[in-house]
């Protein structure tokens, strides 16, 4: 579960510190964008379930790894960004990866299947939130991307998969496998969650563009 943790922290770090050097941050922005995203979802869920120290705090091979990545991102930044695809198919195994962990870590502290659920939904997706609203971007989990919603089907999976007699690493390969291949197929086939839509009905009194007179 440990090294599953860290390779699930080093991909995220990886989408952070690029998201960083794409929005032209300098040395120490690539870097925070590394750990934000690599631990922030992490801290979130174990604040949530009382499992203080947190993980990143407990471990400080988590805020190595983050920190090592955003130095090797932003002096590899002409090899790295370009090649987005790559990045964005190591998201979504990082999604997978801490979907599945986040809910064991929620179902190891006793949280009820929506908390098992949810934990495994922040595990994987608010370090991401953090990152685009410290560039001042409406998170894309909050728009059209199918993204938190493959975390969601993945939570419920697992709370499936613990109520039967698999094997701990089964549950979890399970699930990290099951999530990272919906956010996959949504993004080859571009399968977006519906948008709301709206019709502004403007009073037959209301001035639009010209002076009464």
């Amino acid at each position: 579960m440990y090294i599953f943790d860290l390779l699930g922290t080093c991909v995220f770090a990886i989408t952070g510190a690029v998201r960083g050097v794409r929005h032209k941050l300098d040395f120490l922005g690539v870097v925070v964008f590394a750990c934000t995203v690599g631990v922030g979802g992490g801290v979130f869920r174990d604040v949530l379930l009382g499992a203080t120290p947190v993980a990143a705090y407990e471990h400080e091979s988590y805020l190595i790894v983050c920190i090592v990545t955003g130095v090797l991102v932003f002096f590899l930044a002409p090899q790295i960004v370009g090649r987005w695809h790559l990045v964005a198919i190591g998201d979504a195994i990082g999604l997978g990866i801490f979907t599945a962990l986040g809910a064991a870590k929620g179902l190891m502290y006793g949280a009820g299947p929506i908390g098992i659920v949810l934990s495994g939904v922040f595990s994987a997706v608010v370090g991401g939130v953090l990152r685009d609203v410290m560039v001042r971007v409406v998170p894309a989990v909050l728009t059209s991307d199918f993204y938190a919603t493959a975390s969601l089907i993945g939570g419920l999976l697992y709370v499936l998969l613990s109520s039967t007699t698999l094997p701990f690493a089964v549950q979890i390969t399970v699930t990290a496998i099951t999530v990272t291949t919906i956010r996959l197929l949504a993004m080859r086939f571009k399968i977006h969650l519906p948008v709301a839509r709206y019709w502004v009905e403007i009073p037959d009194d209301m001035d639009v563009g010209k002076k009464k007179r």
